[in-house]
């Protein structure tokens, strides 16, 4: 794989973001969807660990109709950088904080007749509409209402523009989320009966919008697929993965068989070894148990993680490395290819799924946008 590492910045661990990649995902899922289709990528948690400011001005580019945050503070964030950008927040907003989505024109969530009001109200104040999408629980029970009546009296509201409804699948299975459409259909179709009609209709994610053409609706949201990673099973879609993760040795300690490494001396040399000192650890979002499971590759070649992980550092065996050298690059994640290790593979190591593994990537180490 091509590394391309920035000697300028002030860390060697960095992130390399392909936002090329990234333009080309969002274009095909465009593509795919069709033009009655709307497409909103999620970009929350900082971007998947992508870098959410940056990856904003790229979607935004490529002609995003939304994009979507989970939070009030990751919508603010991205207002700061940028006022002309659709925003919508996919979670909970506390009632306390509802007047700076009105103020920041943020397009908030709502699933209660109770909090709706209050930002009508806020609205009305201000001399404007606050835009809406209404939550629909369809059997997640995590976020939304089933109560048809509330649902009802929400749209009745002054102060809210309703632009959509929305709902989210548990992805349980065929028949369940079979069960789930149907359910947000029906409680759709009901609320439309007196002449109001939704602009948008969505319960599409990454997964969904992929495997169940009919769920496209008016819109979808993808998050994990427009950085290139799979989670679908029946459908196909081209994309790649935008994401990658390197650091540089910063020093090489050569041991005697039976020296151990790290804390509590939990992995000791089964013979005379060459070790390397690697600048990240668990606190730039490695999996601290990836320990005797992880890998780095310096120069090619499969270099395992040994000892316990420290916060900032971490130790790799690089015994077999031929003309190793404090100062070489060693790739954390790849893309697969020259023996390093995928997001997928890291995923299956951690025991988790992929989007923890890049989600997790904190904001400390830098970001290379190439």
């Amino acid at each position: 794989m091509n590394v391309h590492f920035d000697e300028k910045a002030p860390r060697d661990t960095q992130v390399l973001v392909d936002t090329q990649a990234i333009r080309e995902n969002f274009r095909n899922i465009k593509e795919m969807c069709g033009e009655t289709t709307a497409v909103m990528p999620v970009i929350k948690a900082n971007a998947y660990g992508h870098g959410a400011a940056e990856i904003a001005r790229v979607l935004y580019e490529e002609g995003a109709v939304y994009l979507a945050v989970a939070t009030l503070t990751e919508a603010l964030e991205l207002r700061a950088a940028s006022d002309d950008y659709p925003l919508f927040i996919l979670g909970h907003t506390p009632d306390r904080l509802l007047d700076r989505v009105v103020e920041n024109r943020i397009t908030q969530t709502v699933f209660s007749f109770r909090q709706a009001e209050l930002l009508s109200a806020l609205a009305e104040d201000r001399g404007v509409k606050a835009r809406v999408h209404l939550k629909v629980d369809t059997g997640f029970h995590r976020l939304g209402t089933d109560d048809v009546e509330e649902l009802r009296k929400i749209l009745s509201l002054p102060g809210l523009e309703v632009e959509g409804i929305f709902s989210h699948l548990a992805l349980a299975g065929y028949e369940d989320d079979m069960a789930q459409f149907d359910k947000f259909m029906k409680i759709a179709d009901e609320l439309e009966k007196g002449g109001f009609r939704f602009r948008y209709r969505h319960i599409a994610d990454s997964i969904a919008c992929v495997d169940y053409p009919e769920f496209r609706l008016d819109m979808v949201r993808p998050g994990a697929l427009v950085f290139g990673l799979k989670g679908f099973h029946k459908g196909h879609i081209e994309i790649r993965q935008a994401i990658g993760m390197v650091t540089k040795i910063s020093q090489l300690h050569r041991i005697p068989k039976g020296e151990g490494v790290s804390y509590d001396y939990c992995w000791k040399a089964p013979k005379d070894s060459v070790i390397a000192t690697l600048p990240f650890g668990y606190a730039d979002g490695y999996p601290r148990n990836m320990r005797d499971k992880g890998y780095v590759t310096i120069r090619g070649m499969k270099c395992p993680l040994v000892g316990v992980l420290c916060m900032d550092q971490c130790m790799a065996d690089v015994t077999h490395v031929p003309g190793v050298s404090e100062g070489d690059i060693a790739v954390i994640y790849g893309d697969g290819t020259d023996n390093t290790m995928d997001i997928q593979e890291a995923s299956e190591l951690a025991g988790t799924n992929k989007n923890e593994i890049i989600a997790r990537i904190m904001a400390r180490p830098v970001r290379v946008y190439y």
